[in-house]
Parts: structure tokens; sequence; C-alpha cells
């Protein structure tokens, strides 16, 4: 007979990332825990140039020992339109401009990131979940290699998006990451799924690490602890113009943990996502209005995407300071 809490099935899991300082915290996080196992990382443009995220995604690996993981280079600019390089928020590196040695990964893949995601997920159907926490570039041209890409995936979770339409009056964060690709955002919430779901700053942007969570970070006196700390203080340069305050959003950690603690999501609903522009900004957005009713325009079919709404802030942040201090 044995006793106590069952162990966690491992996600085995594929981050498609722009490396930026939210990025590496989340690999960190991912890399930090016993149930789930980085099998490959894709990177592409966004918060800082693909070659500067190739760096980053190095340096991560060799702080979490996982210099073995496979590593491929991704997009360098959306399908249509220049790339927007996000250096005013994450550094001219994306990593705060901390660290001046180059390094590279030790495992890089002949194939581009679009290439490779096509191949592991046909290796493997229904074994991989794939965590996209950039521009969706990379999927939109690994979607004209092979449409049902989504359907090879136990599931998608998204970092990007905003949700349903606002309560009115409300202003929402900018969402970088569907903003940088609208066409490949629009490709990848048209297509087949198992699973897509969608975290987007409707959350994430009021999941907010603080000012006590960076201390606890610099006093933990490890090497993870220190990193996470130092690229978080760089962080906050950018977001304490928001808020007045040294404290920043954890975007990406946030869908990481969602990925493999689905429990933490609160609140949800399912439905049909389009792309959208004002002129200003470019959207995800849930068709329907806060109130939960349709929108006042015929939207484009889609596959019904789950939609985060709400989460347990206070059990994701214990858990993600924890892990990123090392202990």
């Amino acid at each position: 007979m044995t006793t106590g809490t069952p162990a966690r099935e491992t996600r085995h899991i594929v981050v498609d990332t722009d490396t930026g300082i939210d990025d590496a915290l989340a690999l960190l996080y991912l890399a930090g825990r016993d149930d789930a196992e980085i099998s490959a990382i894709t990177s592409v443009y966004g918060n800082t140039p693909v070659e500067a995220a190739l760096t980053n995604i190095a340096r991560v690996q060799k702080l979490a020992g996982l210099e073995d993981v496979l590593v491929a280079r991704g997009a360098a600019g959306p399908i249509d339109g220049e790339p927007r390089i996000a250096g005013h928020v994450h550094g001219r590196d994306g990593l705060g401009d901390l660290w001046s040695d180059p390094i590279a990964p030790k495992n890089l893949s002949p194939l581009s990131s679009a290439e490779l995601l096509v191949e592991l997920g046909r290796s493997k159907p229904g074994y991989y979940d794939l965590l996209p926490v950039g521009p969706l570039t990379n999927l939109g041209l690994a979607l004209e290699i092979e449409p049902e890409l989504l359907m090879l995936y136990r599931s998608v979770v998204i970092m990007g998006g905003s949700g349903p339409f606002p309560p009115l009056g409300t202003v929402q964060m900018v969402d970088a990451n569907i903003h940088n690709d609208a066409e490949a955002a629009r490709r990848v919430f048209a297509a087949p799924r198992r699973q897509l779901v969608m975290v987007g700053v409707n959350v994430t942007a009021h999941t907010i690490v603080d000012e006590q969570a960076v201390q606890a970070l610099h006093r933990a006196g490890t090497e993870w602890g220190t990193f996470s700390a130092q690229v978080l203080e760089a962080y906050m340069d950018f977001y304490q113009y928001s808020w007045g305050r040294r404290v920043s959003p954890a975007h990406d950690g946030l869908a990481a943990a969602l990925l493999v603690h689905p429990e933490w999501i609160t609140s949800a609903t399912t439905g049909p996502v389009n792309i959208t522009s004002d002129g200003f900004a470019t959207r995800a957005h849930l068709m329907r209005t806060a109130t939960g009713l349709p929108v006042s325009w015929q939207s484009s079919p889609a596959p019904d995407t789950v939609v985060v709404l709400d989460v347990d802030r206070e059990a994701f942040l214990a858990d993600f300071v924890r892990v990123l201090s090392g202990h």
C-alpha cells in the first residue's frame, strides 16, 4: 500500500519564443518543474531580433542545465510587413542588456522553427504540448506545410489575445504577440485543433510580480534567483511608468503555468476568436462583448478556442517565485 500525493503527469512541451525577459523566466520556470519537460525550443523575432532570441535561449539553457535540448532558428519578421522589435521594453538584447558575452545554442537544428514544429508534431501525434509565447509567425508558416499542425499537438496554449471585448470605457494593454503578425494569428485561430487555449492580456496584465517578490528572489542566494531578479529589475524599468511602482506582469510565465496547472484557470469560456484592428492595435478577440453578447458585426467562422477569463493568481505567483528562487 502506498500513501501520499500521486505524481503529476509530465507534460512534454515545445516552446516557441521571442525570448525576452518574461519568456526567459517562463523557460526557467518550466525547467524547474518535475512535471514539465522542455522537449524543444523554437525561436522567433519579437521582443528582440531572432539572433538575440537564440542567444537568450542559450543563456537560459546554460543556467538551467538544458543545453542538450534541441533549438531552432525561426522567422526574422512577420509574414507580411516589417518586424516590430520591443527593445524599449526588453533592452536591445532582449534581456535588459545585462550581459555582453555572445553565446549560441549547442544543439541547433538544421531545420527552421516552422519545419521543426511540423516534424515534432508528425513524429508523435498527440504527445507534445505547444506553448507559443511570441508572435505566431512560425506557426503561421508551419500551417503552410501542414494545415493540420495544431491537431498533431496534444494542446496549444498561446500567450496572446485579449479575451472578450472589454467593458465599456476600458482600455486594454496592447498585445504585441498578435499585433506583430496579424496574418499568422488569423491562420492559427482559424486552424483545426485538439485544444487551443488563449491566455491573453485580459488576464496576464493583472497577474503582477511585485516588489516583495523581486526582493525574495534577490534574497534566495541562488543563480536562478539572482538571474530572475536581475532581469525583472530591467523589466520594471519599463513598467514603472505604467503604474508608478516597480512591478511587472508575468505574461509568459502565467501561460506556461496554466499549461501544467490548468486547475489554476478559475473562469474560462469557449467560442470563435477573430483578428480585429481599430487602426491602432491589432488584437485576437473572442467574438463576444464583456456581457457575453455577440458582436455587432458578422464575424468570421472559426473553431472554438478556450478563452481564459480569470486565474488563481495567488497560487500561481507563489509557485512562480518559489521555482525561480532555485530551491
